[in-house]
């Protein structure tokens, strides 16, 4: 799946991804291929970014993500 991390000053992230796991308003949760469509809020935490190489990190203080047709938008 596409996953682009995007702050109003950068692009953190932008690639494939077999899993992402986002720090939710209600509880940690986790994203993965063909996941259906969804829009959540976000709290301060980690995003993680799994690809098939490697895990990334991202600090987040807040934000939101928008999943839908197997891409995921992360505002932070």
């Amino acid at each position: 799946m596409l996953v682009e991390i995007l702050s109003p000053d950068n692009t953190l992230f932008t690639g494939e991804a077999s899993l992402v796991t986002l720090p939710g308003s209600n509880g940690s949760f986790q994203i993965k291929n063909n996941h259906a469509a969804f829009i959540s809020s976000l709290t301060e935490g980690i995003v993680e970014v799994k690809t098939d190489q490697t895990t990334e990190n991202f600090p987040v203080t807040g934000g939101l993500v928008e999943v839908l047709s197997n891409k995921v938008i992360v505002l932070v």
